[in-house]
């Protein structure tokens, strides 16, 4: 599992805090975007995941794991601008993301995970993650999925949102509130500022499809809707 620290990310939403990439090995087979309208296989970002496969970016989980580390104390940073958990075939390597929790210790870091938390002991590796101090937050494909994840209870739950959706808020078909990213919805505003998702207990959060192939993205929603819907029923 290949990793890499970048010391201060010049992506405008998130601001100027470190910011990590984990090599596309690392994304579960789960993810329905995987192979189809994933923002890490396209433009500019996906040329660090090239370098990564090439070994020209990125050092080896353990060394990663001591830049972390090795950050000022209280510092927020982004996991995983692209990427996912450490892990293989749809199973989190729970020592690997518990040694990252570790190195955490004393910073804010976070990210978002496509992981299953159903299946094998992925809940209880994200749950032990949420607990300590480094924030987990499950990937919904749509509004009934993030239903169903948040009554895993393992952590706090985000959504992607069709790019046509208009105000800052969206309700789940059960009536949970979604708050759309105010990076999304106010003007300069950024991941550094805002802070939401740096909270354990933050609400569900929705971030619009993007990227060149968003309409791909949109069709996902779409699937996952009709799919989840089935299940609720």
């Amino acid at each position: 599992m290949i990793a890499h620290l970048t010391a201060k990310s010049e992506n405008a939403k998130v601001g100027p805090i470190p910011v990590s990439s984990t090599c596309m090995e690392s994304c579960p087979p789960t993810c329905p975007l995987k192979g189809r309208g994933c923002y890490g296989a396209q433009g500019p970002i996906f040329t660090v995941w090239k370098r990564m496969r090439e070994g020209t970016l990125g050092v080896a989980w353990d060394a990663f794991c001591k830049q972390v580390a090795a950050l000022p104390d209280n510092q927020i940073w982004r996991h995983n601008q692209v990427g996912d958990l450490p892990g293989k075939d749809g199973l989190i390597d729970r020592p690997a993301l518990a040694a990252l929790v570790e190195a955490n210790r004393g910073k804010r870091g976070w990210t978002y995970t496509h992981y299953d938390p159903r299946k094998g002991k992925n809940a209880e590796a994200i749950r032990h993650a949420n607990e300590n101090g480094f924030v987990v937050t499950l990937s919904a494909d749509c509004l009934a999925h993030a239903d169903a994840l948040s009554e895993v209870g393992c952590g706090p739950v985000a959504t992607i949102l069709p790019r046509g959706h208009e105000g800052n808020a969206a309700v789940t078909p059960t009536g949970r509130k979604v708050r759309v990213c105010l990076a999304e919805t106010v003007e300069y505003m950024t991941c550094t500022a805002c802070k939401l998702c740096i909270k354990v207990g933050h609400p569900i959060v929705g971030f619009k499809t993007h990227g060149a192939r968003f309409k791909t993205a949109d069709k996902v929603f779409e699937e996952q809707s009709r799919r989840w819907l089935r299940k609720a029923a």
